[in-house]
Order: C-alpha cells, then structure tokens, then sequence
C-alpha cells in the first residue's frame, strides 16, 4: 500500500510542476502590457525619458527586466521559500499577491466547500431515495433533470433579480455590510451569511441535480445486477440488498466528487461576479481586466493546489471504501 500511496504522490507532484509551469506561461500570452498601465496610471508627466525611467523601475521592480528562462527559475525559486514569495499586484500596486489571495480564499471557499459537499450529500440521499420510491422518483427526476441543465450564472442572476431586488429581502453585493467591521460578534456573522445565502443557494442547487440523477441511476442499475437478484432469492432482507447497493453506488459518486471539484469553480466565478462577492473569483476578473500577471499565478497556483490536494485525499478515501482497491494493490506488490 505505500507503494502504491508513493506512486500516487509522484504523479501528483509532476502534475504539480505541469501545473506551475502553465500557470506561469499562460498570463504571459495574454494581450496587453501591465507594466504599460502602471505606466499610464504613475505618470505625472509627458516626458519620454521620465516615461521610459518609470518603466525600467517597474520592470526591475517585478522583475521582468531579465530573460523569460531567468523569470521562470525566479519564480520556482520564490516559491521555494517559507512563506512562497508570489509577488506585487499591479492591480493592487503595492499589495502583495499572497495578502490578496489570503484576503479573497475564505469567501470563495465559504462558498465551495458547503456547496459541493451539501450538495453531494443531498443529492446522493435523494437520488437513492427515488430510486426505490416511484412517487418521489416522477417529481425528483423531472426537478433535477431541469437543475442540472441551468447555467450557474443564469440562476444567480434569477437569485439576485428575484431575492434582491424584487422582493428585497437578501443584500445584492459585497460580502458583509458597509458600515459593518469584521469581528466574531453575532452581528457580523448573520450580516455575513446573509449576504452568503443566495450565492451558495445558485452553487448548491446546480450541483444538487447532477448528483441525484447519478445515484438514483446507479442505485437501480445496482438493484438490479446479479449480486442483488442472489441475495433476493437467498431470502435476504431488502434492507439488507438496498445497503449494498447504496455503497458500491457511492463509489462512482466518490469519484466523481474529485472531478466536480474542478467544474464548479468555474461556476463559482461567475457566481461571484453576479453578487459582488468579494472572493477569488471576482479576483480574478479584476487581475484580467488589468492584465496583472502575478495576481493570476496566485489565484491559479492556490486553486491548482487546493483541488490537487482534495483530490488525493478522496484517493485516500476510495482505498479505504473499496475492498477491491486494497486487493489490486495486495496482488500488484506480490
């Protein structure tokens, strides 16, 4: 088994590298100049020479008067040090990328985590449910078939228009209130997750449908394979048959818990664009608008990270559910 787990980390330690190295190339491919904005925005003057000064600090200040080979090792070597070094915003000129990132990462994943894993919870009860009750299965299937077809942005712009603005009821913007300051006090956290509510609710219930149309197809195909029609003429106990095939049902849905990872974020930008909400994802519309480079590496390279690492962990999990991992890995060692 540690064979195995060594095998594990060093495929995700090269999609790492993989990973860094794109982060690092793809903002670079990007049009526009951010050392020409800062440029604009600094200069109080006309003059060319002072111009081109301005420019040559700033490329020496960011570190982009050497060769690209050298900034790529530069960068390699910053994120060999404790703290990693992921440089100055140019959006944010002289914030810090890592004070940024650290600043947006608990909203976003305020939002994330209990969308994903509500969402996976529910829908896979639901799913299971309706497969063994007819009455529920004409009313879940039909609601998630629509759920799982609605665009993220679509829904969070409905959230946004219904709850509002129309009915005035939820905040439309921002994380917590204006006139508020962050502090462990009652009222800032139900401020908080007032202005949390409608954009969790767009993420939890996109992703809820998906999740119940997977298990509930799962659960039928399982009560029907031959293990469950064995066990039927043995004279086990339904109960007994539906347990195993709810658990050799959730082992696909495990997997697929690692790729929805990757999928919802996308929708979580959006999300976050909808409602103002001071996460990564409005980050990082606002490191594109300014073609902040460096802004975009932090923001990717935390991401890239974070679903890297939640990813090896439902590897871990998925040994641990199936017995049938642990036998492969038993035989490959022999």
């Amino acid at each position: 088994m540690g064979r195995y787990f060594g095998r594990k980390a060093l495929i995700y330690a090269l999609t790492l590298i993989a990973a860094v190295t794109l982060n690092w190339l793809l903002p670079r491919f990007m049009p526009g100049d951010p050392i020409s904005q800062m440029v604009a925005r600094g200069a109080s003057t006309r003059d060319p020479a002072a111009i081109e000064r301005l420019r040559a600090y700033y490329e020496s200040l960011f570190g982009l008067d050497v060769p690209l080979w050298q900034q790529y090792l530069n960068y390699w070597g910053r994120l060999a040090q404790w703290p990693p070094d992921l440089g100055i915003s140019t959006w944010s000129f002289p914030s810090s990328v890592t004070g940024l990132v650290l600043g947006a990462a608990p909203y976003t994943l305020g939002l994330l985590l209990p969308a994903v894993l509500l969402s996976w919870y529910v829908g896979n009860k639901l799913g299971a449910m309706a497969a063994r009750r007819k009455a529920l299965d004409n009313s879940v299937l039909p609601l998630s078939y629509i759920l799982t077809a609605t665009p993220y942005v679509w829904l969070a712009i409905l959230m946004f228009w219904a709850g509002g603005v129309v009915l005035g009821i939820f905040p439309v913007g921002r994380g917590y209130s204006g006139n508020l300051i962050p502090a462990f006090t009652w009222r800032f956290i139900s401020d908080l997750l007032w202005h949390w509510f409608l954009p969790f609710l767009s993420l939890f219930l996109v992703a809820l449908g998906g999740w119940a149309i997977g298990m509930r197809n799962l659960v039928i195909y399982e009560l029907e394979s031959d293990y469950s029609n064995y066990l039927s003429a043995l004279g086990a106990p339904p109960r007994l048959i539906r347990k195993y095939a709810f658990r050799n049902a959730m082992l696909p849905q495990i997997t697929g818990l690692a790729l929805q990872l990757g999928v919802i974020i996308a929708g979580n930008v959006a999300t976050e664009l909808v409602f103002n909400y001071p996460g990564l994802g409005l980050l990082i519309v606002n490191a594109i608008n300014s073609r902040d480079f460096f802004l975009l590496q932090g923001i990717f390279l935390f991401v890239v990270m974070g679903v890297l690492l939640l990813n090896f962990i439902i590897d871990i999990v998925y040994v641990w559910l199936d017995p049938r991992t642990r036998t492969g890995m038993q035989g490959a060692a022999a």
